[in-house]
């Protein structure tokens, strides 16, 4: 009998629970369609129509304000119920709460325009706070993309291209020029240069030989290799980069309204006041048109007016800010971490020296025989040489018997005589001399952070061209701006130790961390976070994204930056000026103190609006009237940050 008993029990309470669930669904449903923007500015419209029509002396047979309370209505109704059920503690009481009881107070004594007007100025509020938070997710799409689908495995002999899923730890795989690199590995055979910026950011491309690493994604550019797996599937290197990518992007919490950091003592003193007002003055009307005015509408919209303003404004200065959340933080940063390629500098490659070794060679001839040499390389330092003789209008003198020796340099014939461009070991290996002078000219050239490829013609080596990324004329002024503001500015590079001091140097940076993979930037950025507090990460890579999501604030450079860093960001900068980062400081810094103020006028306006309504000066549709021109004066600020000025 008991059993029966609880069987019964049990299918009661599933019937109960699907009755719920299929209230929840349909609440859902109703909620979807009618929460969007569209249907809340229908909501605006009827309310419009409520007002004026009485005023030309029309009636309807419907009050257009129920259509105002149906359509803004239900979701406030099903987010109020919605966080009684499901949040925890005091969470349980919101101002939607609130919101919902003055609309159902308003109701109850028939004033429809009052109840109408609450629900569509929180409805209103809460989509301009949406407009400001929603973020896109489509560069972590693109990062996945970017995960090879297979590998060419070699077996007793022969190459087997099989998908990427099947490639196991100890599996031979030959990577041909032009190929994506299947998984992390190591060269057993073979040498090239692998362009690895979607792991370092390193805008040249790394000669790779016999036991060196590789890394999952990035692409082979010359030379045939033969590698042996080491990590595979979701332990290559990349699919780390997507899973960082993917945990920090879940760690993002929107933004919590301030009108529900009020909320939890703001309904029950709304609710005794107003029960208070009923008792004493045996008056309902003023008891509602307590609620009515106490509904939070204009703290509402502090928050996000004065966010869209203030991202108003940043647009017009070429800054893309997606989140008020963002905005806020921006202010509270006392550390910015900066990539280095193709943020504290340009990220093209472009030659800064011609060094000749000899009086009678000028270094103009060296250049153009260099580039002449070189015109057929796919080499980014060669292509990089050809393109500073063109945009010199210079003339290329055809080459013949071209012939490149992959990971060392190229040789051709030019103009009668044989030319050798590339490295050290090159040189040597084909019998031409480098004495001292020359080695420590590289050697300091190396210390600068450039690259060096000596030029030989018919034996001899007549001079050396010099090739580096250029730094931001603006980088060292926007440290010291931000060092002024009690900023400290940090350099984190993929690059080479030497290179980055030489930029970091130039920049006026101390602090700098260089040849980090993409989870040794996170790694960094938490430590930071841990010592110094509140961490900006300002870079523009693929390589960038998940230090961009971990840091508290990810600023892309977003003109030639990837779309995966510009979409892990959470401000962008279009024009890619870094010296807009001191301005987002200030604008961040005038948001926050303009937000505070429209809360406490505000709550200013709708205290002396309850002393109105207990005294019965205020009914329910002038109360609403009155706390509605708080919520344009909250407007009106917002709208003076707009305008507002940020100069140095």
């Amino acid at each position: 009998m008991f059993t029966k008993l609880l069987i019964v029990r049990y299918i009661n309470c599933f019937v109960k629970q699907s009755k719920i669930k299929g209230v929840w669904a349909m609440l859902k449903k109703i909620n979807d369609i009618l929460a969007g923007m569209p249907m809340t500015l229908v909501g605006g419209a009827f309310l419009i129509l409520s007002f004026v029509l009485p005023k030309l002396g029309i009636r309807l047979l419907i009050d257009p304000s129920w259509l105002t309370v149906v359509i803004s209505g239900i979701p406030l109704l099903y987010l109020a119920l919605w966080r009684v059920v499901y949040n925890p503690g005091i969470s349980k009481i919101s101002s939607a709460l609130l919101i919902v009881i003055a609309m159902f107070g308003a109701i109850g004594i028939g004033d429809l325009f009052a109840a109408g007007e609450v629900v569509f100025i929180m409805a209103f509020g809460a989509l301009l706070e949406e407009m400001t938070t929603n973020r896109a997710k489509k560069g972590l799409k693109n990062l996945i993309s970017l995960a090879p689908v297979q590998g060419r495995k070699l077996e007793n002999g022969k190459e087997l291209m099989i998908p990427a899923e099947k490639i196991s730890r100890d599996d031979i795989l030959r990577v041909l020029p032009g190929e994506t690199i299947p998984v992390d590995g190591v060269i057993i055979e073979g040498e090239t240069s692998v362009d690895q910026s979607i792991m370092t950011g390193e805008s040249l491309p790394v000669d790779k030989g016999i036991k060196d690493e590789v890394f999952c994604g990035t692409l082979n550019r010359f030379g045939a290799i033969d590698i042996k797996a080491t990590n595979v599937g979701q332990d290559s290197s990349l699919q780390k980069l997507i899973r960082m990518v993917q945990e920090a992007e879940n760690k993002q919490a929107p933004m919590q309204r301030i009108a529900d950091k009020f909320a939890s003592w703001l309904v029950p003193v709304a609710l005794i006041i107003a029960i208070v007002t009923g008792f004493a003055t045996g008056n309902i009307v003023r008891a509602v048109t307590v609620l009515v005015v106490f509904c939070p509408c204009a703290l509402v919209l502090a928050t996000p007016t004065a966010i869209m303003a203030a991202i108003g404004q940043a647009t017009k200065h070429g800054v893309i800010i997606k989140s008020g959340e963002a905005l806020e933080k921006m202010g509270k940063v006392d550390t910015i971490t900066f990539d280095k390629t193709g943020t504290l500098t340009y990220g093209k490659l472009q030659v800064s020296d011609v060094i000749s070794f000899n009086d009678k060679t000028d270094n103009e001839y060296i250049l153009l025989m260099a580039a002449s040499a070189e015109a057929k390389s796919e080499h980014p330092l060669g292509k990089a040489i050809v393109n500073d003789v063109i945009s010199k209008k210079m003339n290329i003198i055809p080459s013949s018997a071209f012939k490149m020796t992959t990971g060392k340099g190229i040789e051709a014939v030019v103009a009668d005589k044989k030319m050798l461009c590339g490295n050290e070991k090159f040189l040597r290996e084909n019998g031409i001399e480098i004495n001292k002078s020359a080695s420590g000219t590289i050697a300091k050239l190396h210390m600068e952070g450039k690259a060096a490829i000596l030029v030989a013609q018919e034996g001899k080596c007549i001079g050396i061209i010099a090739l580096s990324d250029v730094i931001r004329p603006e980088a060292k002024a926007v440290v010291e701006k931000l060092s002024k503001l009690g900023t400290k500015s940090v350099l984190l590079t993929g690059d080479n130790k030497r290179t980055a001091e030489y930029f970091a140097a130039k920049a006026g940076i101390s602090e700098v961390y260089a040849e980090l993979l993409p989870d040794k930037k996170v790694e960094t950025i938490q430590n930071l976070q841990f010592a110094a507090g509140k961490v900006c990460m300002i870079g523009d890579g693929v390589n960038d994204a998940p230090a961009l999501k971990v840091a508290e604030v990810g600023v892309a450079m977003g003109n030639m930056g990837s779309d995966i860093a510009v979409d892990a960001a959470d401000i962008a900068l279009m024009s890619d000026d870094i010296s807009k980062v001191p301005y987002l400081k200030r604008l961040s810094n005038a948001t926050v103190k303009t937000i505070k103020l429209s809360i406490t006028m505000s709550m200013l306006i709708n205290f002396i609006a309850i002393l109105l309504s207990v005294t019965g000066i205020l009914n329910p549709t002038t109360g609403a009237l009155v706390h509605n021109a708080g919520s344009c004066f909250v407007v009106l600020i917002a709208a003076l940050l707009y305008d507002r000025k940020f100069d140095d």
